[in-house]
């Protein structure tokens, strides 16, 4: 069986590669690795999510789920920081790589949780959720974090998605209305869907 990045614990053989980044007009020094999610850069997914991400009106918490090794998370934590980030993923190669990076870039409020989904997140509560679902995991899986997000958010909380209309959009779309009852198409470009749909 073919490995993925969402294996909980690649086999492949370990080959960092650090480069730097400008995300929210801000530089930053990023290493991953092979058996990770877009290994040798940016996916221009991420970056599309974490430009258009703004603060929730509700406090608490921000989930970064799925972080990989940590681009959006580290990011948003960044950008506030006077909130928690938790990152999660299933991933522990991922996970260890966010873990690093949030620490050579100086990045402190963040907490970092090794989680199939929110198998290990039960009974937390978040202001809002970022992400960029793993589509090749398939629809099950993609519609589960969004079942999962919606029963983990705070009142007044969101959820953030970023998902390429050719890899599912239109029905991400509706299930986030069957869900939320509501669903906006903050932005879109080259294909890709940022949609925000809020716990009211």
């Amino acid at each position: 069986m073919s490995e993925h990045y969402f294996s909980q614990k690649p086999q492949s053989k370990s080959s960092p590669k650090t480069w730097n980044y400008q995300l929210r007009g801000k530089n930053y020094s990023f290493t991953s690795d092979i058996g990770v999610f877009s290994k040798n850069e940016i996916d221009f997914g991420t970056r599309l999510l974490v430009e258009a991400f703004t603060a929730p009106e509700v406090d608490g918490d921000i989930l970064d789920l799925g972080c990989g090794y940590g681009p959006m998370g580290m990011t948003i934590a960044d950008y506030l920081p006077d909130r928690q980030v938790v990152m999660a993923d299933v991933n522990e190669r991922a996970l260890a790589l966010a873990e690093s990076n949030s620490k050579h870039n100086g990045i402190a409020n963040v907490e970092f949780v090794q989680s199939d989904q929110f198998t290990n997140l039960e009974g937390r509560q978040f202001a809002a959720i970022v992400t960029n679902p793993p589509i090749r995991a398939g629809k099950k899986v993609v519609h589960g974090m969004f079942e999962g997000g919606k029963a983990s958010l705070l009142k007044g909380g969101e959820l953030w998605v970023v998902i390429q209309k050719k890899q599912g959009a239109p029905s991400a779309i509706e299930k986030l209305e069957s869900l939320f009852g509501n669903c906006e198409t903050v932005t879109r470009s080259k294909g890709y869907y940022i949609l925000c749909a809020k716990n009211i």
